[in-house]
This record gives structure tokens, sequence and C-alpha cells, in this order.
């Protein structure tokens, strides 16, 4: 978990943030937002709401009203508690690629297997840069569909000790998981009082949460689980081409979300996501790692404080195919400002390709490199006598060097960053170390990295627990 105190970059006004106020509020008091959910519909009628069959129009003071009942900061305990974390503040939390159905190593591109998300969960923990392995690292297609969930929790659970994302496929998928963790930290009521997972509730922008996210929202909230409600805005497609119309959208849809977690349970925790970008208009392809997309981003993080919320957004995007330099600088583009505005919680912080569809194991690496860079960059930096090495200018003097120098000598194995994985070598040495480029040196990083994998203790009853439990759920779901 990384601390960021450097100042945040804000590029709102006074006006802009007022002008997308009025935005958002007439979004969702004159268009409304849908609720694919009778329960949800339920509870906003009962709150006074405006509903049309599933079209709830909302009071905006009344929404602001249940966003003030949310936290501004929590924990999400992991079953090492050194690696509990603290999401809200100055702190940021990253996570893996999710999603992804292909994985991409070396050269091939392929449907993604459990043995796939088996190795990318062991990356997780391995690398320290990693506060989570997230929750679909790839999405496992040798699995039974309807138990796969179920495999994927387990290893998130045993393979790693970190903090881990709950399955929302459906409401029973996260009554599994809510189970499992149950399990794992000794009951149910010890997740209640300190969550144990965060989930990611998708808005299916524009202006729609759809039942199944929903049924998995209602579960996790009741159980007082980070939910993290995030509209999913591509402009041009699920959103209106101008950067100012798509916060008021992203904004009328977050806050709606969090609404309603808090009418199923007041005071759960929530994060306000982000998840902006926009389409190539001459393809309709989705682009990642714009200059809109940064935009976008630094906007979100001022609106989260503004109504004092923790955030989600972030991560290594691009729309490349393979970890070549266009996936390494659209990576960058993200996370760069990523950092700038303080983003609390980071998906796709590794290993994200293709737009998403791949899970690539070098480029995981490469965004491991580009997160400890950054996490370099962004601790701030000390000033006082020591550091002002005063003495070295005694003892070099005129026209000298300092290569010799005690200062020098007392520090130089940590003076300066040490890349991961980048190359200074000069041009014969390169050659001589058989010039490889950066995917083949990252494809050899993460096969060490690999194998030196151990996995970490635990309580042999819990584990035979969890293995009963996957077991039962296994047989009862048909699989």
């Amino acid at each position: 978990m990384f601390v960021n105190k450097m100042p945040r970059y804000e590029i709102l006004s006074a006006d802009a943030m007022a002008t997308l106020d009025r935005g958002w509020r007439r979004i969702v008091s004159e268009i409304g937002v849908e609720f694919a959910s009778p329960r949800a519909v339920d509870l906003f009628r009962a709150a006074g709401m405006k509903v049309e069959e599933s079209n709830v129009f909302f009071d905006p003071d009344f929404i602001l009203e249940q966003v003030a009942k949310a936290p501004r900061e929590f924990d999400v305990q992991a079953r090492n508690p050194a690696n509990t974390v603290h999401i809200g503040g100055d702190h940021m939390v990253f996570g893996a690629v999710y999603g992804s159905p292909f994985v991409r190593e070396g050269e091939v591109r392929r449907d993604a297997t459990l043995d796939d998300y088996h190795r990318f969960c062991k990356l997780s923990q391995v690398f320290p840069e990693m506060d989570s392995a997230g929750g679909v690292v790839c999405e496992p297609n040798d699995a039974p569909l309807d138990s796969r969930h179920l495999d994927m929790t387990y290893a998130l659970q045993t393979l790693t000790d970190k903090i881990y994302m709950g399955n929302v496929v459906s409401g029973p998928n996260a009554a599994d998981t809510i189970a499992m963790t149950s399990i794992l930290f000794g009951g149910r009521e010890n997740i209640e009082r300190t969550p144990a997972t965060i989930s990611l509730i998708n808005c299916n922008s524009p202006l729609r949460w759809d039942d199944r996210m929903l049924d998995a929202q209602f579960e996790y909230s009741a159980a007082n689980q980070a939910v993290v409600l995030t509209p999913f805005l591509l402009m041009g497609a699920m959103s209106p081409v101008s950067i100012p119309a798509t916060l008021a959208q992203q904004m009328a849809e977050a806050l709606t979300g969090i609404a309603l977690s808090q009418l199923i349970r007041p005071g759960c925790p929530v994060i306000f996501g982000s998840f902006l970008s926009n389409i190539d208009m001459q393809s309709g392809s989705p682009c990642f790692g714009t200059p809109e997309s940064a935009i976008g981003l630094l906007c979100t993080g001022q609106i989260a404080r503004h109504f004092g919320l923790p955030w989600r957004s972030g991560g290594g995007l691009t729309s490349s195919q393979v970890p070549d330099a266009q996936a390494g600088y659209e990576a960058l583009m993200t996370m760069l400002p990523t950092f700038l505005a303080g983003a609390n919680w980071v998906m796709h912080a590794a290993g994200w390709l293709e737009g998403g569809l791949v899970s690539g194991f070098e480029k995981f690496i490469v965004d491991i490199e580009i997160l400890r860079m950054l996490q370099e960059e962004f601790t701030p930096l000390e000033i006082d006598e020591e550091s002002l090495a005063f003495d070295a200018h005694v003892e070099v003097g005129h026209g000298g060097h300092f290569l010799g120098a005690a200062h020098t000598m007392e520090r130089f194995r940590t003076c300066f960053y040490r890349p991961l994985l980048s190359s200074s070598d000069n041009y014969e040495r390169w050659m001589r170390r058989g010039a490889k480029d950066t995917a083949a040196r990252a494809g050899e990083i993460y096969q060490a990295k690999l194998a030196e994998y151990e996995q970490p203790p635990l309580d042999d009853a819990i584990r035979e627990e969890l293995e009963e439990y996957v077991t039962r759920r296994r047989a009862e779901l048909g699989d």
C-alpha cells in the first residue's frame, strides 16, 4: 500500500464544479436512472422517489443525504494482517488486471485457463507493489462456468494472503464469496466488523443498473463489504463525446448507485468508481491511454473529493495487442494521472493488454516497472543536512569526482532507483547478453518470480473447510 502525500493536481474551477453539479442533478431528476431490480425500485419508492416502472427519478438532495452516510475512509482486512489496506485519504491500493477472457504469453495469444489464473495470483503475491491479485484476473475458460467463481475465490484465498475482490456475476455467486470469506476470517461477524472484500459493480451505461450486478450489490452491501460503483463510460458510445457531459453522467450514475448501497445498509463502505475513456471515431474501437481519459481521471479525483468519497480509477491501460512501446506509453498515460490525482483503489495496475481482452504475463512485468518508478517518483523528497552532503564537497573539492567519495561509498547501493526490467547496458554488453528487448526480459523475470514463489501458510482446518464448501457448492450447482 502506497501513501501518496504529494499535492493533488486539480483542473476544475469552482464555476466548472458548479456547472457539473447542475448537470448531474438534471440527469437524475429529469431523465432518471433505470434500476433493473424490483428490490432496488421498491427501496427508492419507499424513500419517496418518483418511479415509472424501473426508472427512478431522484431528488438530488436525497442522493446527497444518502452519500453523506458513506464512510470517507475504511480498512479492508487481509488474512495476513501485514497486507491489510486502508482505502481513502492519501492511500493508494493496487490490484491486477480484471476480466480478460484471453492471455498472452510470449508470442501466443489464447483462451485463459485456471492454471493461468493461478500463476497471475502467484505473481501478485510475490510483488510487494501489488496489494491485491484483484478478482477475475483472467477468465478461466477450462473451468465449469457455473462454479468457476468458487475456483477463483479459493485460489485468491490460498495462493495469496492479500486482499481480494468478490465475484459479481450474480447474487448467488456473491453469496458464495461472502460465505467463503466468512470461513477464512472466522465468521461473518468478523467480516461485517471490518470488510474483507472489494467488489466491482459496473453500471450498464448510459443510466442503467442491471439486475445481476444489483443482486450482487445487495449481497455485499448487506454484509458490509466494500463495493465500487463504476460507470463504464467510453465517450462516443456509452456517453456523449464531450468530457463535461461524460463527467456529469458519471456523477449521476455513481451517486445513484452509492445511494442504493446506503439504503441497503446505512454506513456501508463504497468507492466512487470511474472507468472513463473514448472510442476511435473512425473505427468504433475502444481507446485507452488517451489524453481525454487522463483529463477525465484528473477531474474525477477532484469530484470524488468534493463528495468526500474514496475513489477508483487508473490502471496500466492500453489498446496495444503486445507488450511493445505503445503498451508502455499508453499505460504510463493512465498511471501518471492516477498518481497525480491520488486514486485510492487502482484496478488493472498490472497485466492489461488489448483493451482489456488480454491478460499479459510480460505486460504484467512492464506495469510493475512503471508502478515501481512512479511510487519512487511520488515519494516526497527529504531535504536535510545529511542529504545536502556538504562534507562530500569538502572532500572532493574543485574539478574532482564523487565516485569514490565517502558519501557515495556509504550510499551507492540504495541512492538511486534500481530498475527491475530496464536495461542500461552499453551496446556491446547488450549484444553479448542476447540482445533481448523489453518483452524478452520481462518473460525471463516473470518465470523467475514464479519459480521463487512460496505459498503463504494457511491453517489446515480452514483450508479443509473451504475445500468442503467448494465441493458441496459445486455439486449443488450441477458441475
